[in-house]
């Protein structure tokens, strides 16, 4: 504020160059409105600083750099323009000429610098300096993985702190399931919009909406995008569906699947143990029933088809582990 008061005065009382004629100078009528003015210009400013206090420095940089290039495209085209104008006898119009040039130029330069700064690293404004320090690669989120709602509280835990990146493509498919005729469909895609929803309303979430396509990506599936996207930006694919989880791997994109992480955080039953269970129904073997954990961990338990809906004690034997969950298997062991 104190700059700004400065600022404003030297304005409406501008310093006088030694020589220069006093009628050259500039004066104000009404000297008081230009101050109040560039001090409420000032006030504007900094509330806009305080009230945005999530800033990118990609956005910042790419503003910049748009501006610097836009500035110096327009002394380029003012300098190609003046033999024009003074052939014409009108390069009185040059300030007014250049002063549009300007405005036209800045703008161009900073739309496409924030349009292709998720494609292009070869200049500053494109360096990924978060990856520089903290060596970390962005999830790229699938429809599924959404929809399941989990990555929602597991982002909220801090496990996470990369950057959450959703494509467009996704979420035109969650959208599009979301406004499906089918009631459960439809009832799925809402749970995703509000997940997203949730995401992007969390203070200590770092998401954003990833807009471009690479020209490899056209006419593609939704699965293979996300593969495409998730090579091109170095990133990792979070999600829960199996084939896209298989069809990452072959194509070498890491994926991160959150059965895998809700099966390792899972209790761990090693063969001998005994554990109580409550049978629920009969197996697909003779003699064999069926019950579950609190988890949600299916047991099968050898001859326990005569203990439906009944709670008795096992005997683990073995322990199955796969992506897609885990099954222990056990023997009733008369208890």
């Amino acid at each position: 504020m104190a700059a700004s008061v400065g600022v404003a005065y030297s304005v409406i009382n501008p310093p006088k160059t030694p020589g220069a004629d006093p009628q050259d100078a500039v004066t104000f009528d009404y000297p008081w409105p230009v101050f109040l003015g560039i001090v409420v210009i000032a006030i504007v400013v900094i509330m806009f600083d305080v009230f945005i206090e999530k800033k990118r420095v990609d956005v910042i940089s790419c503003c910049y750099f748009g501006v610097l290039v836009g500035l110096f495209l327009t002394w380029t085209a003012g300098n190609t323009i003046d033999p024009v104008m003074m052939q014409f006898n009108i390069v009185k119009f040059k300030p007014s000429v250049q002063l549009v040039l300007g405005l036209v130029f800045c703008y161009t330069c900073i739309s496409m610098l924030l349009q292709t700064r998720d494609d292009f690293r070869f200049i500053i404004p494109y360096v990924e300096f978060s990856k520089e320090v903290k060596g970390v690669k962005p999830y790229l989120l699938d429809t599924s993985v959404v929809i399941d709602g989990r990555i929602a509280d597991l982002v909220e835990t801090a496990v996470f702190d990369n950057q959450l990146v959703m494509p467009r493509f996704v979420l035109a498919e969650l959208q599009a399931i979301a406004d499906s005729s089918d009631k459960l469909r439809r009832s799925r895609g809402r749970r995703g919009l509000d997940v997203l929803n949730r995401l992007r309303s969390a203070e200590s979430v770092d998401m954003m909406i990833h807009d471009r396509e690479t020209p490899e990506m056209a006419g593609q599936p939704v699965d293979m995008k996300l593969i495409l996207l998730a090579k091109n930006m170095g990133g990792k694919v979070v999600t829960g569906d199996y084939n896209l989880n298989k069809m990452a791997q072959i194509h070498g994109v890491p994926v991160i699947n959150l059965n895998d992480i809700a099966n390792s955080l899972k209790p761990v039953y090693l063969p001998g143990e005994d554990l109580e269970v409550r049978i629920v129904k009969a197996g697909e073997e003779a003699g064999q029933g069926v019950g579950y954990l609190d988890d949600g961990t299916m047991i099968v338990v050898e001859g326990g088809r005569e203990y439906i809906n009944s709670s008795v004690t096992i005997s683990v034997t073995s322990v199955l582990q796969t992506s897609a969950g885990r099954m222990i298997f056990g023997r009733y062991n008369g208890s």
